[in-house]
């Protein structure tokens, strides 16, 4: 799956008249072989480790252009932070975000989508995508406070 996003990436760059770069290469791996849910500047300290020349900026921009090509996704928590996660055609989950630690919990839910499509049909509506985030506490952070 690694080299499929990483030759949709090239396409993707290519057809915006983007030249291949070393750095772009570089981000795109790292930032595909780190978990989901991460922030530029969480992305940025893991590049810079092996490759300081590589600046923040730099990351920033590159992150900007995977959300525009499709791999990637964002995600803005009440910390205020931007997250994001690789996603590509054909994947997907939704998610349970504590509203006190920002954690994340991705799940699928077949009742779900299929309700989700039977309320499309309901109002004559054809479904091009969709996301899910579910607010709450998660189990640390209720135990803690109780």
């Amino acid at each position: 799956m690694l080299n499929e996003k990483k030759r949709l990436f090239e396409k993707f760059a290519s057809s915006k008249g983007l030249r291949s770069t070393k750095q772009r290469d570089i981000i795109l791996d790292t930032f595909l072989t780190c978990g989901h849910h991460i922030s530029a500047d969480q992305l940025y300290q893991r590049i810079r480790e092996q490759h300081p020349s590589i600046g923040q900026a730099t990351v920033y921009r590159t992150l900007k252009l995977f959300v525009e090509a499709g791999l990637a996704r964002e995600m803005l928590l009440k910390d205020g932070q931007m997250r994001f996660e690789h996603q590509l055609a054909g994947e997907h989950h939704d998610h349970l975000i504590c509203i006190t630690c920002n954690r994340i919990v991705e799940f699928e839910n077949n009742a779900i989508e299929a309700l989700q499509q039977e309320i499309a049909h309901q109002f004559d509506f054809t479904l091009t995508h969709h996301k899910m985030e579910l607010y709450g506490v998660c189990p640390t952070c209720r135990n803690y406070t109780s």
